[in-house]
């Protein structure tokens, strides 16, 4: 990753910068503080948030004999003995005819691109062409938890205090003192004032190669434009995404109707929050029924039809209420009931009632009446990265850094709530409603089911030697071969945001080793011994350990084959035989989609399966618990017994790490 000569410099430099701040510990102009100091702003890092953002390496172009060898390996787990055979003659006549030039071509195109990654583009462009609704295909959530206080767990004081967090987020971010996104290999090395210190003298075009020297990784943070004042827009054959940084309103909807007001001043300056509270407070007493034609189900539809209802409200007169719900901050979404079967709330969360969430806009902050919370976000523009540090960073702060509380006076008629009228004519209203059957159709045939699993937890999986997501993904594989006795290709979201524009890269949890695992503690045969169950445990562990570096450091096999398939189309060539045959259809006909995104501040997180004949499986491991949230579409195949599969093979498991065997009477 480092080239020779700028290591060897940036030793010399870490030397002459250590030994200046040795010399100048008293200087007060090298003194800089992360607290902060105005109350627009979560903080002022002494980093810019884009400090490292100019010398970020740049996600590199694998070697085409080792995409293919694990191409190869991938499949074997999925496919017949005859296909497989059919399939390594494909990858071998690849190899030896269209592969080394194709590969080469792509190469060549990386080289012209410098300032991004060669599968940026074409990944944007696979979100933003697809015509498939949003909605369930690509839509997730995330839930906070509880406010740990019980009198601020209330929809108008969290609603208050999420807002104000997170207009401090966007204005720290705007104004560049945002703390950069860093991973820290040693933070007892790297995570201190010291380090910071460091890096702020190192010039930003080599910035990233000193941090690498204290085994401290900056993350990309190109995706973080994207979260405010933006949106999708329809278009006929590709969408577009738009960000409009000058707008200062908050949209917010409730019961399908649409309130704007603004929470920024003529300045830029965070309105006053009792302010705030009051323009949420007279939208939540807004005796309005709800709308009878909600437009927001729109942004549920195929997107061409959404393009060109579009088109035809933009004709009725609506061009300026899309054009203020295009660019507000973001969108809050409020809703009056109050349910707490956790299987009701991800269908809160994931989908609502029709009308009652604008998919399109990059982030929706939702709360239920009993002040439950979440983030339901479009996937085109990003992906759980700068979510997931807004979510924790609004958490925080709104516990930490209330601004209004229960004991808060609400002023009367404070601000200048607006609520936006759509002019629809018949066949609109029509159209409408048309919209809102359709939705209704398609979310009622989604099946949801939760497991919350307390008899063990990560610590406790890491002591025995194993590793948390490598035990979670070997119990989603264990479940599926116990329900449906097969393996089935499976994915795994990986961020590679450790490089310029990193979006992510797919492990494939479906090995060798744990279809060997899933025979020998689910498929009758002479009962294994203890240690042989284990070893097949651990075995499942180390493997999915290598997937996960080989996928984080941008050696994975998906994203290559799929920028070499790319260009190709995109040069109206013809199409390689690896890429149409039947073997690649099915490794990339995802049966189990697999996530999951780790923080104290989650609850959980959800998202619907990708195919129809699959599962959607949000999962989590804390010091606390062990939470699954799994989504299907029955009757193809059923989440209520996925669930209890999960929960027999997390006990299997626990009784081998417990030392006994769990298929012995």
């Amino acid at each position: 990753m480092l080239k020779l000569h700028r290591l060897n410099a940036l030793r010399k430099t870490k030397l002459q910068l250590l030994q200046h701040l040795t010399a100048n510990q008293e200087n007060p102009s090298l003194n800089y503080s992360t607290a902060p100091d105005d109350k627009d702003f979560l903080h002022r890092s002494i980093l810019r948030t884009d400090h490292f953002q100019a010398s970020l390496p740049r996600l590199p172009v694998p070697e085409l004999e080792d995409t293919l060898k694990k191409y190869l390996e991938s499949q074997r787990q999925i496919l017949t003995d005859a296909e497989y055979d059919q399939t390594v003659d494909i990858v071998n006549k690849f190899k030896a005819t269209d592969g080394p030039d194709l590969q080469k071509r792509l190469v060549a195109k990386d080289k012209q691109n410098k300032h991004t990654s060669y599968v940026t583009k074409p990944w944007f462009d696979m979100y933003l062409k697809s015509r498939l609704p949003i909605v369930l295909n690509y839509n997730p959530f995330i839930s906070f938890q509880d406010d740990p206080r019980p009198e601020y767990q209330n929809q108008l004081i969290r609603s208050t205090n999420m807002i104000v967090s997170s207009l401090k987020f966007m204005k720290t971010l705007r104004a560049n003192i945002l703390e950069p996104d860093i991973f820290h290999l040693n933070p007892a090395k790297s995570d201190n004032m010291r380090f910071r210190k460091v890096m702020r003298m190192i010039p930003s075009s080599i910035a990233f190669y000193g941090a690498y020297m204290y085994k401290a990784f900056p993350l990309d943070m190109s995706q973080y434009k994207n979260l405010f004042n933006s949106t999708r827009i329809p278009r006929p054959g590709k969408d577009e995404l738009v960000v409009d940084k000058d707008a200062k309103h908050l949209l917010v909807m409730r019961n399908g109707n649409f309130y704007m007001f603004d929470v920024l001043d003529s300045k830029g300056n965070i309105l006053e929050p009792e302010v705030i509270m009051s323009c949420v407070h007279q939208v939540m007493k807004d005796p309005s029924p709800p709308s009878p034609h909600p437009v927001g189900v729109f942004t549920a539809e195929n997107r061409d039809t959404w393009a060109m209802y579009r088109d035809k409200l933009i004709g009725l007169g609506n061009e300026e209420t899309l054009k203020l719900i295009d660019s507000a901050v973001f969108t809050l979404c409020l809703e009056d009931d109050q349910p707490t079967d956790p299987n009701d709330v991800t269908r809160k969360f994931l989908h609502g009632e029709a009308g009652r969430i604008w998919f399109d806009k990059s982030l929706s902050l939702i709360l239920t009446g009993s002040g439950n919370a979440c983030v339901n976000f479009e996937h085109a523009w990003g992906d759980g990265v700068a979510v997931l540090r807004y979510f924790n960073e609004v958490f925080a702060n709104s516990i930490d850094k209330s601004v209004v509380h229960p004991s808060t006076d609400v002023p009367a008629n404070a601000g200048n709530v607006r609520k936006l009228e759509f002019k629809l004519d018949q066949e609109m209203k029509d159209n409408v409603e048309q919209s809102v059957k359709k939705f209704n159709t398609t979310v009622q045939s989604l099946d949801v089911d939760h497991l919350e699993y307390q008899k063990y937890t990560k610590s406790y999986v890491k002591k025995s030697g194993m590793g948390p997501d490598s035990l979670m993904q070997l119990a989603i594989q264990m479940a599926y071969y116990r329900q449906y006795k097969g393996t089935v290709a499976t994915y795994e979201s990986c961020s590679t945001s450790a490089f310029k524009h990193g979006r992510t890269e797919t492990i494939r949890p479906a090995t060798a080793e744990t279809k060997r695992a899933c025979m020998l503690f689910v498929d009758d045969h002479p009962i294994p011994s203890t240690e042989e169950l284990k070893n097949a445990m651990l075995a499942c562990s180390k493997k999915h350990g290598t997937l996960t570096r080989n996928a984080a450091m941008g050696k994975g096999f998906d994203r290559h084959l799929f920028g070499l398939k790319t260009l190709v189309e995109e040069e109206g060539g013809r199409v390689p035989e690896l890429f149409t045959d039947p073997a690649y259809q099915k490794l990339n006909h995802i049966i189990l989609s697999t996530s999951t995104v780790s923080s104290p501040a989650i609850l959980i997180g959800g998202f619907a399966p990708v195919t129809p004949d699959g599962f959607g499986v949000g999962y989590s491991i804390e010091d606390s618990r062990i939470g699954f949230n799994v989504t299907s579409y029955p009757p193809a195949r059923n989440a209520p017994g996925f669930i209890e599969c999960v929960t027999k093979s997390l006990d299997d498991m626990y009784e081998v790490l417990e030392g006994r065997n769990p298929r012995k009477p």
